[in-house]
């Protein structure tokens, strides 16, 4: 299991990235929503789309969940 955040300021494109903890991508602490703990990208992507339904995996930390 791996704690996954949200960055809450979209990208340019809208999207809402989900980061696992430790990437070396993640927002600034102020900007980060925390998921909760998952096994995988897929759920805390599926948690995220709760909040906001333009969430999508970091290409880098949660690349098997990254869309666009």
């Amino acid at each position: 299991m791996a704690k996954y955040y949200v960055n809450v300021n979209p990208q340019a494109n809208g999207d809402h990235e989900v980061h696992k903890e430790g990437c070396s991508h993640m927002p600034l602490p102020h900007n980060q929503k925390y998921l909760g703990d998952f096994p995988s990208c897929h759920g805390a992507v599926r948690k995220a789309k709760e909040w906001d339904s333009n969430a999508d995996g970091c290409y880098y930390c949660s690349n098997a969940c990254h869309t666009s």
